[in-house]
Parts: C-alpha cells; structure tokens; sequence
C-alpha cells in the first residue's frame, strides 16, 4: 500500500476489505441495525473474510461511522482495509476504530479486511528506522536467524492486536510488505524468511495468512519461491497485488495464473483518489477481491417446481398466453394475495381477474393484459434492500429478473450479483436518470416497483 510511514511524517497506508463472516450475524444487508444489537456484539470475537467476489477500498484511517453508513448505502464496494497492527503504520492513531466500530460494521455486511504494517524488507530505503531492526544475520545453518525471530515475533503482535478488537482466529491477517528492490538478493532472502516464519506464526495462532504487496517485487518473490523452490518456504494462503492497472480483476503479467487459484487473490487496482458517494468524499485505493468460493446463492425456496427466471417476460393476454410465464405470473400473484388457484399455466378468468386485483393495488389501472411494467413491478416486488456486487440474498434474484422484464438485462437470474446484473442495473439507472452506482438503493429498487 502507498502509506507507509516513509519519514516520521505521514502519507497513509492502504487497503482493502472483506467481511467478517463469523460469529455475528450478517443478515443485516437492512439499511439500519439496532444500536443495541451492535453494542451486545462488540465483545464477541469475528471471523473474516468468508467467501466474496466483488469490490472493496482501503484506506489508512477507518472511517467515521457516518461515513460508513452512508458509502453502505450509495457506493459500490462492500469491503473495506482496516489498519489494526504494525509499527511502521502512518495511522497508529486510530479515532474511530475500536471493537464496536468492527461489529458494527460486520452487522451492517461490511467485509473487513485487517491489516498489518510491521518491519519491512532490509533494503526498503523509506523506512531507516526498521533497516536496523531487519538486517540480514546468518545462522551457522545459512538462515537469516534475525529475520526468522522477528517475523515469530510479529505474528505474535498481530494476532493480539487483532484480537484485542474482537477479529479472532479463522480471520485472514494481511501482511504488508511494501515494495523493494528483488534483485539484492540478501535483501529478498531474508524478506523471504520473514514472511515465511511470519505465515507459520500466524497460523499457528489460528489466523489465516494474507500478504500485500506490490506485484513486482514482493508478490513476484513469493511466487517465484512457490514455483522454483517448492516447499522451501511457507508461503501465504492469500495474496493481495498493488498492481494499479486500472482493471478491476485479480490477474497480473508479473505472475501466471495458476497462483493462488481459485479464491485466494484480490487486487489494488487503482491507488489514491477522491470518490464521493452520498455526499461524502474519502481519498480511497480500489481493490478487486475474489476470495474462497466466491459468492455463492443458497437455493432460493420460492415457487417450488416452478421456474421463474427468463430473459424475456412477454405480455400475456387472454388470447395470447405462455403458459411457462402464467406459472410465473400465478405464483407471484398467490405470494402477493390475490390469486389462490392451481399454477396451471391457464391465464383464465381467475388468473385475469387476480393480475386485475393486483394492478389496482399497485395503483396500475387494471386491464386483462399483463404488460413489461406490470412484470418489471411484480418481479421487483418485496423489500427495498440495499444489494451491490457480490450480494447473493434473495433479493438479488428478485433484482435479476426485473432488470430483464424492464429490457435492462438479458441473462440468468443466478442469485449472485456479478458482473453481468451490475453493468445491467448501471444501465437501468442511466435510462432512468438516477445516481449510476452499480448499487441497488432504495431508489432504484422504487423505480422498479413502479415499474419502469
């Protein structure tokens, strides 16, 4: 990350997010969650990331609580770095951060992401205050016995700084080494066992090992090991690349693909910049994470034996009726209250006179046809909740769908808001002239319902 402490003066160090998964509940994708419910969770310990594809940002200071909620709310990202351990941090100093502001986070969905910036590589010029403390001393063995104690001795400061704001084992610790020169090899050598005692530290107090750093110099080290000298060292279980290209993915040319695949990359892609979501503006690095299984839906349970997602979703009428879609339309309908018959496929008198009922009751004006905006109003029907890349609940497929009834998308409605169902509902949002996010707002979700 950009943010090292390069002088006493500060910069600030970067990173990204991912969710605390664990033991709190995150049902909360609500717009609100009690205070008293974050408060009775702020002593309880967190596992994080889980499995997530999608976007965060990092950022050397957390975040005031505001803040958070209102980039929950307007931004695309989902993720967010937090800077909780490490002497060679610009942010030591962290107003907002405490276990409160962790489980308040992780109950509203956030992924958090907990970053350590301890010693760096003995050639690092901007930290001279760290050269001594990490310089290359051989053992009679070969090793770099100084190296290999400090990065025991740092895991085992990480771990507890970690816990001490209730992120607890099962999490994933990044490690960041900021970039150096790969081709003073004492300099690489003894980074390499750092990181390597450093891994097995953390791991064996229960943690998951992640390590930042810049795709070519420390990334390129560790897969360089990984591949040419295979079992010499312990390498990470997850890999964060600073590589800002631009391209929110996780790929780099610096290293094959094959690394850490699948579920065990994310990416910097973009360093410091201002963005400003909900009024509220943040200088942010943004990040692509693809971790463990990715976001996965659970089967959805609703209109059991029925199928409900299509690319396209026709007007029905009385004389020209798909009987697949009147399933559709018939289960839909007994879910809204106005249709208890069979699902039949028969757009009848009964199936009519339901459709009717309910277009009087979304304030329609009632006609024995079935149009796209009684489909895209109907399809979007239920809660307003707030969904961005990576939201696999059942209002994702709900969103699907509608976005194909309005002519916004034409794909599968898979339960997980990925690439295609984002760049459709951006789509959706510029047709409609509000905020283009990539997020469904409770704003969106009104014009849908609406049926526009």
């Amino acid at each position: 990350m950009r943010r090292l402490v390069r002088t006493l003066a500060a910069a600030s160090v970067a990173a990204l997010v991912l969710p605390l998964l664990g033991l709190v509940s995150t049902s909360a994708t609500a717009d609100e969650a009690p205070a008293g419910r974050m408060a009775s969770q702020r002593q309880i310990a967190l596992a994080t990331p889980g499995d997530f594809t999608g976007h965060g940002f990092d950022q050397c200071l957390a975040p005031t609580q505001s803040a958070m909620d209102t980039w929950w709310k307007k931004s695309p990202f989902s993720a967010v770095g937090i800077y909780i351990s490490g002497d060679s941090r610009a942010c030591r100093s962290q107003p907002n951060l405490s276990p409160t502001w962790v489980a308040t986070q992780v109950a509203r969905g956030w992924r958090l992401l907990p970053i350590a910036l301890g010693p760096q590589a003995s050639c690092q010029p901007r930290f001279p205050r760290y050269q001594d403390d990490f310089t290359i001393s051989p053992s009679p063995t070969g090793g770099y016995a100084k190296a290999a104690a400090q990065g025991a001795a740092e895991a085992d400061k990480n771990a507890a700084d970690a816990m001490a704001y209730g992120i607890g084992p099962g999490s994933t610790i990044w490690y960041d080494l900021e970039g150096f020169n790969l081709g003073d090899t004492h300099c690489r050598e003894s980074a390499l066992v750092f990181v390597s005692r450093w891994v097995t530290r953390i791991k064996e107090q229960g943690y998951v090992a992640g390590f930042y750093s810049s795709a070519s110099s420390g990334i390129k080290m560790l897969d360089d090991a990984r591949v040419q000298r295979p079992g010499q060292f312990a390498l990470p279980d997850r890999i964060w690349i600073a590589r800002w290209d631009g391209v929110a993915n996780t790929s780099t040319t610096y290293i094959p693909e094959d690394g850490w695949r699948p579920g065990g990359r994310m990416k910097q892609y973009l360093g410091g910049h201002n963005e400003t979501w909900g009024g509220v503006t943040i200088n942010i690095d943004s990040n692509f994470l693809d971790l463990g299984a990715g976001s996965v839906a659970r089967a959805e349970g609703r209109c059991p034996g029925t199928r409900l997602g299509f690319w396209k979703y026709p007007t029905l009428s009385p004389a020209a009726a798909q009987p697949t879609r009147v399933k559709v339309l018939q289960c839909l309908l007994i879910e809204q209250g106005t249709y208890s018959g069979a699902i039949n496929g028969a757009y009848d008198a009964a199936t009519v006179a339901a459709a009717r009922a309910w277009q009087a009751s979304r304030k329609f004006s009632p006609t024995d046809t079935f149009e796209k905006r009684h489909w895209t109003a109907l399809l979007a029907a239920g809660a307003r909740t707030t969904i961005k890349r990576g939201s696999t609940d059942e209002s994702v497929h709900r969103l699907q769908r509608a976005l194909n009834a309005a002519g916004a998308g034409r794909f599968k409605a898979t339960g997980v808001l990925d690439a295609k169902t984002e760049k459709a509902l951006r789509a959706y949002q510029a047709r409609l002239r509000i905020a283009v996010s990539g997020v469904a707002t409770p704003q969106t979700w009104n014009k849908l319902q609406q049926g526009k």
